[in-house]
């Protein structure tokens, strides 16, 4: 297995903590709808195929990032697990929803792995799921939770904290496994999971619920970036082409932002 300097490691901590802040901060005083989907901005993605690229190739994380595009169907799946299994209030519901939603993810990223998957068709996969997922949670309410309750800096430090050892874990994992796994691993709701956890806590089953409606539209972003990065990673580098992967997620959302809100004005 290859060495990683620590240097890398540090900067592996560092970048995860300071953007799951950065957004963290800002999600928490959002509206449930914005916070869901501000948990498709590619936090976690990002920083799991930038750091594969950096430790093992950017072959291997071009390779991991194909895989990624149909990742995220398991990753709305987790959504599903813990809202149907989730539904107690506490420390209980929390438990459970997690136990229900990491199943929900397994089972969904076993089935994928046994494909081979081109950008083309692990796009279309999630295409699927996401209107499928979307109308599937289209009854689920829209709760507004406070966010005096829902922010505080230990909250997000222990957001930021999980979600770094969560990182850690899957690029590890990425010099063990094939770049199917790998890149689903990549897919894994890094910022998400952790921010649902919280908000369960601190407000209880129904907001988390919200948020998981409005997680698979904000995908669209993520889409943008792993596309994005699978073609820029071999020809502007790592570094210039998660700027670029950035760039594609950032304009993709705030046209999505600036559609739904279009669409419900003239709903109304």
């Amino acid at each position: 297995m290859i060495e990683v300097p620590l240097t890398w490691q540090l900067a592996k901590m560092g970048l995860s903590i300071g953007m799951v802040l950065g957004l963290g901060t800002i999600a928490v005083r959002a509206s449930p709808r914005v916070a869901g989907l501000l948990a498709g901005y590619p936090l976690g993605t990002s920083l799991a195929l930038f750091f594969i690229g950096l430790e093992l190739s950017p072959g291997f994380a071009i390779q991991s990032a194909v895989h990624t595009l149909a990742g995220f169907t398991a990753s709305m799946a987790l959504g599903a697990g813990y809202l149907a299994t989730g539904r107690q209030p506490g420390i209980k519901g929390v438990l459970s929803g997690v136990a229900g939603g990491l199943l929900a993810w397994l089972a969904v990223s076993s089935v994928l792995a046994q494909f081979s998957f081109t950008r083309v068709t692990g796009t279309l996969v999630t295409l699927v799921a996401i209107a499928a997922f979307s109308w599937l949670f289209r009854t689920i309410p829209d709760v507004k939770s406070p966010a005096s309750r829902a922010f505080s800096w230990p909250a997000l430090a222990a957001r930021a904290a999980l979600a770094t050892l969560i990182i850690f874990i899957i690029t590890r994992l990425a010099h063990w496994l094939p770049p199917a796994w790998a890149g689903t691993l990549a897919a894994f709701p890094v910022t998400m999971l952790p921010f649902l956890l919280i908000l369960h806590l601190s407000n209880g089953p129904q907001p988390v619920a919200t948020v998981i409606k409005h997680y698979p539209m904000g995908l669209g972003s993520l889409l943008s970036y792993t596309l994005c990065v699978s073609y820029t990673y071999s020809t502007l580098g790592l570094l210039w082409g998660t700027l670029a992967g950035f760039v594609t997620a950032t304009l993709w959302l705030l046209g999505w932002m600036q559609f739904t809100a279009w669409y419900q004005r003239r709903s109304a």
